[in-house]
């Protein structure tokens, strides 16, 4: 079993499942296993994508707030 680190890779939102030299690695506290299922990685994707979208469009929510605030 190979235990990619955490830390050294991209946590998906608080869950067990860590993306690090461009795969996804569902991890525990024993080690971590690569997930290779091509449907359940594009919807990780999908998912990450999304996400990023979502808080970069609150931070430009935010930002124009603190714009009109002034």
């Amino acid at each position: 079993m190979t235990y990619p680190s955490s830390s050294r890779g991209e946590r998906l939102a608080g869950t067990p499942v860590v993306r690090r030299g461009g795969y996804w690695w569902l991890t525990d506290g024993s080690g971590a296993l690569l997930a290779t299922d091509p449907v359940f990685t594009g919807e990780l994707d999908r998912f990450t994508a999304a996400r990023a979208a979502a808080d970069h469009e609150i931070a430009a929510l935010a930002s124009r707030h603190r714009r009109r605030r002034l």
